[in-house]
This record gives structure tokens, C-alpha cells and sequence, in this order.
């Protein structure tokens, strides 16, 4: 008979799953610091469970916490393949095995047994298989990491001495095939644990039922109750009491309430209400809102929804899973903050209490069963316990548990079968108990691609075009008719996409156009929410995220573990700050008359269900980024959905502002219009910025983004200075700059010693570069020898008053080339460069960039420009860059992607000035403007590095200035760089001026 941590039954020993509630009946905690020992094999031998067992040799060890994280063997990471061979149920003999002691006494004043009373353990989530024992008599054994066990202990506490609780945990064990999720494998008891008294006349469980009308503004409440011991709750058992209704009534009992404000993501009205049952008290907070599927449309009080989401591991980076309420009210916190509604709890049920504060703040959830078996799709899914009839009791008991545990959450929208595990009966088998027991949400599967059991349907890593079938009815039919027609009633939405591994994700904003276009078509959740790097040291101190391989694992999936739009200490990468721009709430942008002046302000409501009431517009005028005037517009309170135009602020006159020393004047002048909170939120204070649009009030011509017009001609060429070229002192000088006549490099301008600039097309490959799991540009790159270009001069002469600069740019072993010219000439105080290049050959990839670097002095550290900012940008994911002028350091301007890749590009910049302590400064002004990177170490160094610690700066400032830049795709996991953001190789003129102060 094979040992119990092989089994594929449900759990044994514990309690019928239940809803998680609070109550005033006396608890418990259990955690702190228990005793703890390792062993290398999983074993029978129970001698430690004993109360007189000496454990003072052991070592203690936090709970809740993983093992792992605190020196009992390491953390491993994978992706999709199981860390151990293919042979369910059966797991490898080394199967590390920890024993956990802790003693407690009960406080003073808890209740001593009175008839009916019970005290039950309840262990909040143990990874993987756990077996527990009080005062040595044997309580139970269970599985499902991230679900909750109650073990009813009445019998073996111990009321008046010592209580002695151990626990055996094993890393391995037959339900490690269920959750084969895309995460590090970590074990122990991470959730806390706690010991509950059940008085006599409680409430077992309850279920909250209460339905919004949205066409007569109504509610309907019913509170079903099971009192302990199994009765059902009748009109003498259990009262309902909501005061703010005037609801007084027996559990069980329907109410209507002719009007009541509803639940909503945008408005998460709750009414505080007590059932009062003989021997105790549980609160109640009540949502009313009903969720349906009409027509392909899911609706949340009678409205469309469209999920702004994301995906959710539980994650921190010293704690691992083990992750403090402070962790989850900052994510909540972060995620209202910028503008998401939604998340999925990838791939299991959440700490309970990261479903009170989306009741709270307003999320909607996709609850997800602990469920993924995706390591069989490389055995063809021979095996698959998803199909297997031998784990289908196992399967539905994990359903079970999430459904009974969360099913009082207004904020829980839709519950998910689970991610990634094929399909088969035992799905259908949990869909059909799920379905039963609660009709009022929908469900979810993703591999359910026929939709045989789900109500919406749902795919990850659609493409554009894909998405765009979908929203046009246009997808590929199925060969069932009838499985067809049932399909394209339901909703379509992406649970993974725009896969925000590193730099990116790019391609959002043409996502989200598709949303917004197609009703069917109702958002999705990107993947993924925080990055999972563990906090790890070099040998020499310096602290960095560690991720897959870093610890030794012979079998590993790198850095796909880092791919969130948080870093793992919480703060937002430059991602999330693009998703919260492309999903914001309210658009803003100019109505303008035929010949495209702006006439006023166009203002949007893109919200679900909320009008406008809830926000301030202010506004400030700026001129060549300089503020000269502000103010708030008058704005009605747009119903969801439809648009009003407020007239234009009244203007100052506008004289362009005084230049810094060759900053030139461009006259520009931005009107940004902002939508703030006018009043204090749960999730914000007032003033918290929501939304914003530009409108470009100098050209007449509305900006929604930053950024010029890719078809606008370069500016004409400014007038040159007289005087040309001439040899001297072994240098050939012209204006203020000093060349080298062997190949034309600038080495000297004014006093400013300078390296270059030349032709540069490569970049440090990102994530979505690379491609892990889609299209890898990267590898085309190498293979053509991008990063390996070798220069050739093939002339430097002076043409009349230029200094002209012919080369030949081209990779190894190819006869594909770049023809590229410079032509040098005095303006001013300073030179100005312009750049030709023809390409040679027919080039099969587009460029990563193409640009001219140069090397400056690394004294030069402060930055100061005008153009997009205040963040990076690349051209499909600019939408969070706004016109102003911005300073940062060089330092400032790096992204520290966990794993080293292009970052910190600045976007449109029409001038820049990078300055040194001692005032020495050059700056650069486009013509009319380019991108812009400047960093302490080059991209080569970036390309060799593999985690920051890597990259040590140098004496040099390496700068970029680039004509434009490859978009960034989102192929890391998904679609790859779309047509309009491909840099294609074709003839380029572009120029710049540079001068110093």
C-alpha cells in the first residue's frame, strides 16, 4: 500500500469546508516560533509527536514561513516541468520532510467545554501534503496548499496543561501534481494557524444572497444558516440584522428592499449587518449585485463590464508566499491607484484576506481553484489527473473548499476551475458541483477552448488579430455546432495577456482599442501583477532579486519567473505606469474644428457605471515646459459612457520662454488637463491623479501622446556659421570641435572631451526581445551579427564648410551593410551633425535601433531635458510619457529590470543638457527631436550582465541619440512587435546640434 503522501483522496480528518468568517467567539493564534527539524526522507516514524518527546536540540523556525527561505534547503523554480519524474501519484524518495512542534497553553477565560462546544485547529494553507497530531493523538492528514483544514482537536485539548501540537510536512506528495503552478516550489506552513472555539448554537456556515435589480434600483436579501452540530437555521435559530435596511429577519428568510446602493468595483457600497445566533455573533458586510451573461456580454448590475486586470501570485520577496497583511492592502492599494479593476488569483485561492479589501476598495475577482497539472502536456497529457477517474474526488473537494471558503465576497465575480490542466471529466465534474451550488457567478476554465463547461470564453495570449475575430464573431468555428453556438453567446476576454516580463509589456494600447471597439470583447488580466525575485546577496554583500538557477537547481526556468509589473521590493516598473495610462477611466483629448485647432476640451467617461461626480479637472498651461498659468475646469458629471466638450481655459499671451544656454526656444505650448479625486477615496487621498490628456495649443494640432508625428518632415536646416573645416595641431577643427583626421570622430568640443559619436543599431536584448516563449527577434539579430557591427572609414574630407564623414557599418560574414554618412558643420557655438544612412542588402529582421552613441565624461551625471517623460518609453508603450521638461540623474534614468536589458529610453526629446558638478555641460537638440538614453556602462555591458550587480560604471556616460527605436512586443509570452512599432531597415537622414556651457 503506497504511504499516505501518495494518496489521491481528498483530505481525512478534517471538517466539511465553510465559509471564512469572522465571529465573537474566543480564538487562538498559533503562530510564532515553533521547533523545527529537516529530514532528507519522507519517513513513518512518529516519534516526535509525543508530548514528553525532547525537542530541544531542534531549531526553530518561524509559522507562518517556508523552510526554504530560512536555510532548510533552497527555493527551485519552474515554469511548466515538474522538478521531478512523471509518475503519479508516485514522488521521489528524497522527499525533504519537515517536523514542526510548538506548545501552548489555553488563555485564561476560555470557555472549559461547556455540552455542544467544540474547538477546532485551522490550519490557513501548508505546502504540500500535512499530517497533524495534539497531545499525541493523531488529528488528520490533508492536502491543497492554499486551502484552508479545520480539524476538530475538542477531544485531545487539553484544558488545563500543556498542549502539545506537531505537524509533519512534506515537499512531495501526490497533490505536487495539482499544483504544478508557474511559481517556486516552497514548503512549510506559510499561512497563520489558529486555534477556534465553537460554541454550542453557532453558526457553522451562512451564505449570502443579495441580488441587485439594476431597472428598479432593488435588493433581495437571503442569509442561509447551518448551526453547528448540522441543523438548519429556522425562524427561532438565527436572526439577520442589517440596521441601515431596517432588516430584522430569521436566517433563511428573503427580504426586498425597494432601494439599496449596489457593490461595483467603482462603487463598493457595503451594508454592515450581525447574524445573531444563540451562541454567537458573526458580522456580515453585504453587497448587493448581481452578475449575468446575456447575449456574449458579462454584466455587473446590468452593465458591461470591461476588466482592467491583472494577475496575482502571493509573493514576497524574503517571505515568499508567506506574504503580511501589510503585503496585501499594499497591492490592493496599488492597484486602484492605477486605475485596475480587476484580478485574477493566479493560480489558487488568495489569503482570505486579500478578498476583504477587494470588498473594501473595489476589485473584481476571479477566484482560482488550486489547481494547474500543465508538466503532463509533455507527456501528451497521459495521465492527466484532470481526466483521471481516480482523482476526480480529490479534484472536486479543491473546488469545493475555495467555493465554501469565498462565497460571501461580493467582490468574487467569477470562480475559476484552475489554469493550464488540459481538459477532462473530472473538470466538467467540478464545474457541475460549482454550478450547482452557486448559479449566481459564472465559471471559468481557460484550457476549455470547445467552452463545454464554462459560461465565458476565455484565452490567454491572443493576438491582435485574434482579439479582433473574437469581437467581430469571426473566430474559427468548431466542429460541434452546438458547442459553437454556445460559444459565441458568451463573452470573450484574454485571463493572461501583454506578458510584462521586463522592458514592456509593449502593444497595450492596441489591446485595449479592441476592447473598447467590441462589446463582446470585455479586457482581460495581464500577466502579471510582482515580479518573484528573492532577495539574495553577492559574495561581496551587494543585494539583488535572485530568480530561477540562482540557487543551484539542475532544473530550472530562469528569469521567467520575473514578470510582473511591480519589482519585487513592490515598486512599479515602468510597466504598470503604462497600464494605468492606457486604462484610465477618462479620456481626455481636444474637440477640434475641420482644420484641426483645437475648438475645446473633449472629456470622456470611460467608466462601467460611474459618472464624473467623483473628480477635479485641473489644468496647467505650460510653454517650453515652463508652467505660466492653472486653474480647475467646470465639468458636468458625465453619465458612464458619453463625453461632453468644455471650452479652453482663458490664455495668457504666450512669448516663447528665455533659453537656458543653447536650449532653444521652440514656442511650444502644452495645455495637460488632469482628473483628480476631489474628495478622499479608501484606496487614495484627494488630489490623486486619475487620469490626464495634452493638447498642443502651438501647432493647433491635439496630442494624446507623446511624441512627434512619424510622418512630419524634418525641420529645415538652421543656418550654418562660417568658417569650414581646417588641419591643425594634428586635428582637424571645425567651429568648436576638434576631429580626428584618421576617422572623423569627434573627440573634443569646446572643452569637453568627447568618444564618438557613430552609428549604433543594437541593444541589450529585452525579455520580449528574446522570447522565451514566442518569437525571438534576439536570435535573428545575432544570427545577421547586429551586435557584432564592425566600422570602416572610407573617407574624411572636407566638403566647403562641412567636415564629411563616410563609412561603412556591417556585421561579419554577411555582405549586408548600412552606407553611413556624417556631415559636420559649425552652428553658432556648437556643431551640428547630420546623419545619412542607406542600407545595402536585403536585410531580413528590422533594426533593434538606430541612432549614433556617444561617450562623455562621467562627471556629467545630472540630466535635464525637454520632450516625453517623466519615465522611459518606447513606440508601443509611450502612452504614460507627457510633454514637459524633467531633471533626473544619470542614475535616475536606469530601470533595474531583474534581468539586465534595454531600458530608460526618453521619448521626443527636443533638447537635452547633461551637466557636470564643475557646470560643464553639452546639450543636444534634435531636429525636431529624438530618443534618448544616457547610462554609466554600454549596452554590450548590459547584453553581458545577469542581474545589475553585474554592471559596474565606468568613466564615461555612454548617450544615445536614436532616429527611433524597435517597439518592444510582448513576445517574452505572447505577440511579438507589431507592424507600425517594427523598425524597418530603409534610407535615414536625421540630425542633431550639440554645443556646450
Amino acid at each position: 500500500m503506497p504511504p499516505y503522501w501518495e494518496s489521491v483522496r481528498p483530505p481525512e480528518g478534517i471538517l466539511a469546508a465553510r465559509s471564512w468568517a469572522g465571529t465573537d467567539a474566543p480564538a487562538m493564534p498559533l503562530d510564532g516560533r515553533w521547533r523545527f527539524r529537516l529530514s532528507p526522507v519522507a519517513t513513518t516514524a512518529v516519534d516526535f509527536v509525543e508530548p514528553g518527546f525532547d525537542d530541544s536540540g531542534w531549531d526553530l523556525i518561524p509559522v507562518p514561513a517556508h523552510w526554504q527561505l530560512h536555510g532548510y534547503g533552497a527555493p527551485a523554480y519552474t515554469n511548466v516541468r515538474y522538478p521531478f519524474p512523471v509518475d503519479p501519484p508516485r514522488v521521489p524518495t528524497g522527499n525533504p520532510t519537515g517536523d514542526y512542534r510548538m506548545r501552548f497553553r489555553l488563555p485564561a477565560g476560555w470557555p472549559a467545554g461547556a455540552p455542544g462546544d467544540r474547538s477546532v485547529l485551522r490550519f490557513a494553507g501548508v505546502d504540500s501534503c500535512a499530517r497533524a497530531w495534539l497531545n499525541g493523538a493523531e488529528l488528520a492528514t490533508w492536502t491543497g496548499s492554499r486551502l484552508p483544514a479545520e480539524i476538530d482537536v475538542t477531544e485531545a485539548l487539553r484544558t488545563d496543561a500543556d498542549n502539545v501540537l506537531a505537524v509533519r510536512v512534506h515537499q512531495w506528495s501526490a497533490a505536487s501534481y495539482l499544483e504544478d503552478q508557474d511559481m517556486w516550489w516552497l514548503s512549510g506552513i506559510f499561512r497563520e494557524v489558529a486555534l477556534l472555539h465553537r460554541p454550542a448554537g453557532g453558526v457553522r456556515d451562512h451564505f449570502v444572497h443579495a441580488a441587485y435589480d439594476h431597472r428598479t434600483g432593488s435588493g433581495r436579501l437571503r442569509v442561509d444558516v447551518e448551526l453547528a452540530g448540522g441543523a438548519a437555521a429556522g425562524p427561532a435559530g438565527v436572526r439577520v440584522l442589517v440596521p441601515e435596511l431596517g432588516i430584522d429577519v430569521a436566517a433563511g428568510e428573503s427580504v426586498d428592499v425597494d432601494a439599496v446602493r449596489p457593490w461595483s468595483a467603482e462603487s463598493p457600497h457595503r451594508y454592515a449587518g450581525t447574524l445573531v445566533a444563540p451562541g454567537e455573533r458573526v458580522p456580515l458586510w453585504i453587497g448587493f449585485r448581481t452578475v449575468a451573461v446575456e447575449n456574449a456580454i458579462l454584466t455587473v448590475n446590468g452593465a458591461r463590464v470591461l476588466f482592467r486586470g491583472v494577475n496575482r501570485h502571493d509573493v514576497h520577496p524574503d517571505d515568499g508566499r508567506a506574504v503580511s497583511r501589510a503585503d496585501m492592502l499594499r497591492d490592493v492599494l496599488l492597484m486602484k491607484r492605477h486605475n485596475l479593476n480587476a484580478v485574477r488569483t493566479s493560480h489558487y485561492p488568495p489569503h482570505p484576506y486579500l478578498l476583504e479589501l477587494c470588498d473594501e476598495h473595489g476589485l473584481y475577482v476571479v477566484d482560482e481553484c488550486d489547481l494547474e497539472t500543465h508538466g503532463f502536456v509533455f507527456v501528451d497529457w497521459r495521465g492527466n489527473p484532470a481526466d483521471d477517474p481516480q482523482w476526480r474526488d480529490a479534484l472536486v473537494d479543491r473546488m469545493r473548499r475555495m467555493v465554501e471558503r469565498d462565497k460571501n465576497h461580493p467582490s468574487v465575480v467569477m470562480w475559476s476551475l484552475g489554469n493550464e490542466s488540459g481538459r477532462g471529466r473530472n473538470l466538467a465534474a467540478m464545474a457541475a458541483w460549482t454550478r450547482e451550488r452557486d448559479p449566481s457567478r459564472p465559471i471559468h476554465y481557460e484550457h476549455d477552448w470547445d467552452c463545454a463547461d464554462v459560461d465565458v470564453y476565455s484565452r490567454m495570449y491572443a493576438t491582435h488579430d485574434e482579439v479582433d475575430a473574437a469581437g467581430r464573431f469571426a473566430e474559427p468555428p468548431l466542429t460541434d455546432p452546438t458547442l459553437d453556438a454556445r460559444r459565441r453567446a458568451m463573452p470573450f476576454l484574454l485571463c493572461e495577456y501583454a506578458h510584462a516580463m521586463g522592458n514592456g509589456p509593449g502593444g497595450l494600447l492596441d489591446y485595449q482599442r479592441l476592447f473598447e471597439a467590441y462589446p463582446r470583447c470585455q479586457g482581460g488580466f495581464v500577466w502579471e501583477w510582482i515580479d518573484h525575485g528573492l532577495r539574495a546577496r553577492t559574495a561581496a554583500g551587494q543585494e539583488f532579486f535572485a530568480y530561477g538557477g540562482d540557487f543551484g537547481e539542475p532544473l530550472h526556468d530562469g528569469n521567467f519567473v520575473a514578470d510582473g509589473l511591480l519589482f519585487p521590493d513592490r515598486s512599479p516598473s515602468p510597466g504598470l505606469l503604462e497600464l494605468k495610462k492606457v486604462v484610465e477611466p477618462v479620456r481626455i483629448d481636444a474637440a477640434t474644428d475641420p482644420a484641426g485647432a483645437p475648438t475645446g476640451i473633449r472629456i470622456g467617461n470611460r467608466h462601467d457605471l460611474s459618472d464624473l461626480s467623483h473628480l477635479r479637472f485641473d489644468w496647467v498651461l505650460e510653454t517650453d515646459g515652463v508652467p505660466v498659468a492653472a486653474g480647475s475646469l467646470e465639468v458636468p458629471p458625465v453619465p458612464a459612457g458619453a463625453s461632453t466638450v468644455v471650452a479652453l481655459p482663458a490664455q495668457p499671451a504666450l512669448p516663447a520662454q528665455p533659453a537656458q544656454p543653447a536650449q532653444p526656444a521652440a514656442g511650444e505650448a502644452w495645455l495637460t488637463v488632469r482628473a483628480v479625486l476631489a474628495e478622499d477615496a479608501s484606496w487614495a487621498p484627494a488630489g490623486h491623479e486619475v487620469a490626464w490628456g495634452q493638447l498642443d495649443l502651438s501647432s493647433g494640432r491635439p496630442q494624446h501622446r507623446a511624441g512627434p508625428d512619424p510622418t512630419a518632415p524634418t525641420a529645415p536646416p538652421a543656418p550654418r556659421s562660417t568658417g569650414g573645416p581646417r588641419h591643425r595641431d594634428g586635428t582637424i577643427r571645425l567651429g568648436s570641435g576638434r576631429f580626428d583626421p584618421a576617422d572623423g570622430r569627434l573627440l573634443r568640443l569646446g572643452e569637453l572631451v568627447l568618444d564618438g559619436p557613430r552609428l549604433d543599431v543594437w541593444r541589450a536584448p529585452t525579455d520580449n526581445d528574446i522570447g522565451r516563449h514566442g518569437m525571438s527577434v534576439e536570435r535573428l539579430w545575432r544570427e545577421v551579427g547586429l551586435d557584432r557591427m564592425q566600422h570602416r572609414i572610407d573617407a574624411v574630407e572636407v566638403a566647403g564648410d562641412e567636415l564629411v564623414v563616410r563609412t561603412r557599418v556591417a556585421p561579419a560574414a554577411t555582405d549586408l551593410g548600412l552606407f553611413a554618412t556624417y556631415r559636420w558643420s559649425a552652428l553658432g557655438p556648437g556643431l551640428r551633425l547630420v546623419v545619412e544612412v542607406t542600407p545595402q542588402g536585403g536585410w531580413p529582421v528590422p533594426l533593434p535601433r538606430l541612432g549614433v552613441r556617444l561617450g562623455l565624461p562621467a562627471t556629467l551625471g545630472s540630466v535635464e531635458w525637454f520632450g516625453g517623460g517623466p519615465g522611459e518609453a518606447y513606440p508601443d508603450s509611450r502612452q504614460a510619457a507627457r510633454v514637459g521638461r524633467f531633471v533626473r540623474t544619470v542614475a535616475d534614468l536606469q530601470t533595474p529590470y531583474l534581468f539586465p536589458q534595454e531600458n530608460g529610453n526618453r521619448t521626443a526629446v527636443r533638447w537635452v543638457t547633461l551637466t557636470g558638478a564643475a557646470g560643464v555641460a553639452l546639450t543636444v537638440s534634435g531636429e525636431p527631436t529624438f530618443e534618448l538614453t544616457a547610462r554609466p556602462w554600454t549596452s554590450e555591458d548590459l547584453d553581458a550582465a545577469r542581474h545589475p550587480t553585474d554592471l559596474v560604471a565606468g568613466d564615461r556616460i555612454w548617450v544615445n541619440l536614436d532616429r527611433a527605436e524597435q517597439g518592444i512586443g510582448s513576445a517574452s509570452c505572447g505577440p511579438g512587435v507589431l507592424p507600425p512599432y517594427r523598425l524597418a531597415v530603409e534610407p535615414t537622414t536625421f540630425a542633431v546640434r550639440l554645443s556646450t556651457g
